[in-house]
């Protein structure tokens, strides 16, 4: 059974760093980049336009969409797909709960870990302010309403550096 990642958790908490840490430490974990139309931060995503993205909903490809910060996000099956291989794990970034279930009823023959992180709103407050993104009230805004799940791990980015995350997943995925 091939195995993924669904990384959760509010604007801030380090879902970007924590990627990159898995992927420099073991080459297997790799970005699934959601597509997204609209404006703001191009990098980790696969960049489309509305048009496109409804043309996937109407043929039934899209698992999951989503529209925040004046931006359309959707998780398509073809490009899940392209990503689930015996020698890849995915790395699905979620910030909706719903999004999980979505991602393990579309390819239940994934064996899907899922990885809370959180830090202080002090802390992902600050993370936002950095990213000069020219949201930063939406953003904390969506972080506050971020709920907290009931994950297979729960890592918190303030108390935690990212290489340790990494080998923390790595040792749960075996």
């Amino acid at each position: 059974m091939s195995s993924g990642l669904i990384l959760y958790g509010a604007p801030a908490t380090g879902k970007d760093t924590v990627t990159r840490a898995l992927s420099r430490i073991d080459a297997r974990y790799r970005l699934f980049e959601r597509l997204k139309s609209g404006p703001g931060r191009t990098s980790g995503y696969r960049m489309t336009d509305s048009a496109e993205i409804d043309r996937l909903g109407d043929a039934g490809l899209l698992i999951w969409v989503n529209a925040r910060y004046d931006a359309r996000y959707a998780i398509d099956r073809p490009g899940l797909d392209e990503l689930i291989a015996p020698d890849v794990i995915p790395v699905i970034h979620a910030g909706q709960p719903e999004v999980i279930d979505a991602v393990r009823n579309a390819r239940p023959d994934v064996q899907w870990t899922v990885v809370q992180l959180r830090c202080d709103a002090d802390t992902a407050q600050a993370r936002i302010i950095a990213r000069d993104t020219g949201d930063v009230a939406e953003r904390i805004a969506t972080g506050q309403a971020t709920p907290t799940i009931n994950a297979d791990i729960t890592i918190d980015t303030d108390s935690v550096e990212p290489d340790e995350a990494a080998q923390t997943i790595l040792f749960r995925q075996g």
